[in-house]
């Protein structure tokens, strides 16, 4: 098997004249005890040859090594008369250096910009926790959860708060880890990996659902995960799902998993969502009145992510047509995805859930009966039909056992007038509204 090294010297015969290669490139050694994945050190015959090589050559060979691996690294070229402060150079760059390319840092994402709520707080507790102390009573630390809900942005968190206090970190998507694996292995560097991913003091997986794939993969992550465990080193992953649900994971592999602290982000309530948004307006410095907030925090869905381009969208409508955010405005702009979103809903699903919530019968709803509590309830249904699905209203009377659209009408309008008058009713049923989006949400995952 050719070696990345030799690869990289073929590719760069072929671009440069045939003197120049010989003259200056092909007496070059390469060190390989000093280089590392972000540094890849040579040894020329002298200091003028090697501060040559590094004006001409450097750039060339980096740009192959990029092309050939996914990977830039630093070239640096020393001599054996007098070596370069290779040393210091690796020291000043330490962090960068034990912080692999494939790492996914974003500085960003921290621990006082992370909204907190009921559906999160034992998530952020405990995060929080383990990155005061790492690699000691909760590790490791595996969190899971539908997909845009803040998973992320807790696992970078802990890594920004261990590089501040001076840890090494590694964070990485399981497809990363797998890809860097693979490279490894075709280039016959696995020491280097090893080293990489052993001598860090906080591995951070993303998504380790996809880890899954091949014994060799899984192998070495067993051993990995033992030996970062023993130096009490963190290990913190996600996932959105809880370990005894993943597939495709050797029983060993799951009960290491399992054998720290297990904690689940759920959907969003609407008071979380609505803090969000705030943040995420103030944040990007959009505009928005409480109309606004509250009409996106009931139609969007809990997706944190799907939540941000949605106002990214208002924005940018609002900046090129130079028009104010309005309630009228954003409807008219979001109107698609929350078509999409209404298009998903039954009436049954919106009824199983208000009798739920409501504690009272599906069957008494939908029934003539004139209790007080069930006219409300009704009324809330038939509402929400006409609010969350795209059900015609003559379709809604039939449903809901009404003599005709007018009567579909005339409740919506008592509902809305109780809306107006009772801050408590309109609460509830934004409540209903975001519990059933969040129960479509969830049985989607």
């Amino acid at each position: 098997m050719t070696s990345i090294q030799e690869q990289v010297f073929q590719e760069l015969e072929r671009v440069i004249l045939p003197n120049e290669f010989n003259k200056y490139i092909k007496n070059l050694s390469f060190n390989d005890k000093k280089s590392k994945p972000s540094f890849m050190i040579y040894t020329a015959s002298n200091e003028l040859m090697a501060k040559f090589i590094q004006t001409k050559y450097a750039a060339k060979i980096e740009a192959i090594f990029e092309e050939k691996t996914g990977v830039k690294p630093k070239v640096i070229i020393t001599s054996k008369t007098k070596n370069l402060p290779v040393d210091k150079l690796l020291k000043d760059d330490i962090q960068k250096d034990n912080k692999p390319v494939s790492t996914l840092m974003i500085e960003s994402y921290n621990f006082d910009n992370f909204i907190v709520g009921d559906s999160n707080r034992f998530a952020y507790t405990c995060s929080k926790f383990v990155a005061q102390n790492p690699g000691k009573d909760y590790n490791p630390l595996f969190i899971y959860g539908p997909s845009g809900l803040g998973k992320t942005h807790l696992l970078q968190s802990i890594g920004n708060y261990c590089i501040n206090n001076k840890k090494i970190v590694i964070c990485v998507t399981s497809e990363q880890f797998v890809n860097d694996f693979t490279f490894h292995i075709r280039n016959l560097s696995m020491d280097k990996f090893k080293n990489k991913y052993r001598q860090c003091d906080v591995l951070l997986i993303d998504d380790i659902q996809f880890l899954g794939k091949t014994d060799k993969i899984q192998e070495e992550f067993f051993n990995t995960f033992n030996e970062l465990k023993s130096k009490n080193g963190q290990i913190v992953m996600t996932s959105d799902k809880s370990p005894k649900f993943l597939k495709g994971f050797e029983e060993r592999l799951l009960s290491r998993f399992e054998s720290g602290l297990i904690t689940d982000i759920t959907p969003p309530e609407l008071e979380t969502k609505i803090a969000i948004i705030k943040r995420k307006s103030q944040d990007n410095k959009i505009n928005l009145d409480n109309k606004v907030i509250e009409y996106i925090a009931t139609n969007m869905g809990d997706n944190i992510r799907e939540i941000e381009s949605a106002l990214n969208k208002i924005n940018a409508f609002s900046t090129l047509m130079r028009t104010d955010i309005t309630l009228e405005f954003t409807k008219n702009v979001l109107q698609d995805q929350i078509r999409e979103k209404r298009e998903s809903v039954s009436l049954e699903e919106i009824i199983n859930v208000i009798s739920k919530e409501l504690n009272i019968k599906p069957s008494d709803i939908k029934s003539k009966s004139r209790a007080k509590n069930i006219v409300e309830a009704r009324r809330i249904g038939i509402y929400l039909s006409k609010n969350l699905t795209l059900n015609s209203m003559p379709s809604i009377a039939s449903y809901f056992g009404l003599k005709d659209h007018s009567a579909v009408s005339h409740n919506i309008k008592k509902i809305k007038e109780l809306m107006e008058s009772d801050e408590f009713i309109k609460i509830r049923i934004d409540e209903l509204e975001n519990r059933i989006l969040k129960r479509k949400n969830s049985d989607e995952m």
